[in-house]
This record gives C-alpha cells, structure tokens and sequence, in this order.
C-alpha cells in the first residue's frame, strides 16, 4: 500500500500544468494509473481540486427531544429576563432576587401557567430549591394581602414536594378562606390535617373553628370540637368556647350549651391573654394620666407670683 501511494505520488508530480483541470477529479485520475482497482471517491458533490480529495459536507438535523430542550430554555430565559437584569457588572445578592421576585408576582396576570412558569424560571438556576425565598415571599404577599397568589405560589411550592409542613397548610387554609373558597379550605383540611388532631396546634385547630364560624357551617364547627376533645385537647381559649356556645345556642341544643358552660367554667373566670394585655395596656395608661396631671399642677405652681416684702398683708 506505501509503495502504491509513493508510486501515485510521484506521477502527480510529472504531470504537466494543463493536465490539473483533470486531476481535480480524484476518480479520474486514480483510475488512470489503476484502471481496476475501486474508486476513493464515492461522489462528486464537493470536491477540492487542490489537494486531490473529496469532502462530503452532511448536516446534522436536531432530535425532537434537542428542539424540546431548547424550546424550554427559550421559555425559562424569557421568563427569567426581569430576574436577570440588574446593575451592570453588579452580582444581585439574595435579598436583591427575592426582591425581583415579589414585584415580578405582584405584577404578573392572574394565570396560574404565569405564576408557575416564573417560578420555575426562578429557581431553575439554583443549585438548590430557594424555599426560605419562598417563604419570605409568601409573608410579603400576606401584608400586601394577596390572597388568591399566595394559593397558586403555595399551590406550586407543594407540588415541587417542598414545604410539606402543618404551618405550610395552615398559610393555604387561611389564604383559600381569604379568597373566599372556605369549601376548598375545608377538603384540605379534611384530607390533609384532620386525621392526626394530636400533633396539630390549637392556632391550626382555633383557625378551622373560626372559618366554620364565618361560614355558617355550625355541624362542621361542633363535630370539630368533639373530636380534639375526643383526642384528650382541652380547649385553652374562652374564644374557642363562645363560638362553641353560639353553636349550641343557634342550632337549639340547649342542654348540650350549660354541660359546656359547666365544663369550661374554670376557665370562663381564667384571665386571658387578651385580658391581661388589656390591664396591663389600662394601668400603663393611667399611669401615664397620673404622671401628667402631677408635671401639669407642678408647672401651674412655679408660674404663680410670689409675694413681695412690700406686699401689706391682708389683717384677719
């Protein structure tokens, strides 16, 4: 094989000037030295006069699952495109993109697709999942009182598999409640929280009370409070036990009323802690009027004229 390279070679190179037009075809001239060995050259699409061979240029098209892939970095890139700009040359620091989420949520329609696909986009750029930025959003979003995106930015927070918690929950209820979807709030609550009433906290448990309260939803309210008493949780608030007596008292069960009252009577002449806040809040205050009223009588007396010596003294 080297000797038949060096051969051709050699030959190449005693061709004359006029016969390179026909040693640009490779074909064509390696069948002339070797009329019966195969042909290098399989096609002429392209082909390179100057060195002898051929080049066939094929282009690769995409893969459905590489223009899939691409459509979603398109889609993140173009949501991520406020969260993106800042300063020039200037790193945006945690505070700065929680910040940049917040108002992105603020600003963003109501869509659920919308608000999934910006969080997405949020977070598709973290080494892990941002859930204390998450969470600072969401108490951010509770003072603005934006009760339906706190749903869909839990909602989605949820089905990532993160923040499975009871306060979690408890920020979900409250918000549905808020949005005026208390039957929502009383599914999750059901299929969620209720079927271990020992571990939930009485906040939890007080909220649920309330929203039946609100709702009109007395039978739900009472067969509630039986079952954390059935599960040994004494009531600690009096609040809890009004809205129990209500119950009783609207749907007629009378009798069922005095047994709580009699129940819970310690704990009707129990200060709470409202009560005491109060007191402490009214002697604060009186306090406050009694120092005042002595610093005004003291000022009164230093601004009254003395007598003079010259001044007759009235006889008695």
């Amino acid at each position: 094989m080297l000797a038949h390279l060096r051969r051709c070679s050699g030959l190449l190179r005693r061709l004359p000037v006029a016969s390179l037009a026909a040693a640009a075809d490779p074909a064509a001239v390696h069948s002339g030295f070797h009329s019966n060995h195969r042909s290098f050259s399989t096609n002429g699409k392209v082909t390179d006069g100057r060195r002898g061979f051929s080049q066939t240029r094929t282009e690769l098209n995409p893969s459905t699952a590489m223009k899939d892939n691409d459509a979603v970095i398109d889609r993140i890139q173009k949501s991520t495109r406020e969260l993106k700009r800042g300063p020039v040359g200037h790193t945006l620091s945690s505070a700065e993109k929680r910040k940049f989420l917040i108002n992105t949520l603020l600003d963003l329609e109501d869509s659920k697709e919308a608000v999934y696909s910006t969080l997405d986009a949020w977070v598709a750029f973290e080494q892990e999942f941002p859930l204390a930025s998450i969470k600072q959003a969401i108490e951010a979003l509770e003072k603005e009182e934006q009760w339906h995106r706190i749903v869909q930015v839990i909602k989605w927070m949820l089905s990532k598999g993160q923040g499975n918690t009871i306060r979690t929950y408890e920020q979900l209820v409250r918000a549905l409640e808020k949005d005026n979807r208390a039957e929502e709030a009383h599914r999750i609550w059901e299929k969620k929280i209720s079927h271990d009433l020992h571990s939930v906290p009485w906040r939890f448990c007080g909220l649920m009370l309330a929203i039946y309260y609100r709702n009109n939803k007395l039978d739900r309210l009472i067969k509630l409070f039986h079952n954390l008493e059935a599960c040994g949780r004494k009531c600690p608030s009096r609040e809890y036990i009004r809205k129990v007596e209500d119950a009783y008292e609207m749907l007629g069960l009378l009798e069922e009323k005095t047994a709580l009252l009699d129940k819970y009577k310690d704990l009707y002449n129990k200060l709470s802690g409202n009560d005491i806040k109060k007191g402490r809040q009214s002697r604060k205050a009186q306090k406050k009027a009694a120092d005042s009223s002595e610093q005004f009588e003291m000022e009164i007396s230093e601004n009254l004229p003395c007598p003079s010596d010259n001044e007759p003294v009235a006889s008695s």
